[in-house]
């Protein structure tokens, strides 16, 4: 069975062998910042933005991939909320830092607002063994605020 779907913006076609994971798809197509952390949806390390929301790619079945639209840390490299990750030192060592990317992106792209709280709560399923998370929650408030401040109609 063969996939289509849009990945970082451009389309894709790729065999499919159920019952495969969306994560191993991803990888295979070269998104290799989906890391697979745990495999059971525990972690965040493969999250991914499927049809403008946040999933864990581990646990989507590859054959939902059909007709969607797909966004990986790769296609989110020029966003204002991967500027602020790089400018508020929201990166360690690395192999979780592209899913809290994508549930960064996600939570500013859904109105999320810069209240520290509601951040870590929507954050909460992405973990990280090297930080106490500071870092990454000021980052995710920079991008809110460069995010309401560009939408802004004053």
């Amino acid at each position: 069975m063969d996939l289509r779907f849009r990945l970082n913006g451009k389309w894709v076609e790729t065999p499919v062998r159920p019952p495969e994971r969306a994560l191993d798809v991803l990888r295979r197509l070269g998104a290799l910042s989906v890391k697979e952390g745990c495999g059971e949806g525990e972690c965040g390390a493969c999250s991914i933005l499927y049809n403008g929301r946040q999933v864990l790619s581990c646990l989507l079945p590859a054959v939902q991939l059909e007709g969607s639209e797909v966004w990986t840390a790769e296609g989110l490299q020029n966003t204002p909320v991967a500027q602020a990750f790089l400018e508020d030192d929201a990166l360690q060592c690395g192999f979780c830092t592209p899913g809290f990317l994508v549930a960064a992106y996600a939570y500013v792209l859904n109105g999320g607002s810069d209240d520290p709280q509601q951040i870590r709560e929507a954050l909460s399923g992405n973990l990280c063994r090297c930080t106490g998370y500071v870092h990454i929650i000021r980052a995710v408030q920079r991008a809110v605020r460069a995010h309401h401040a560009s939408h802004s109609t004053d």
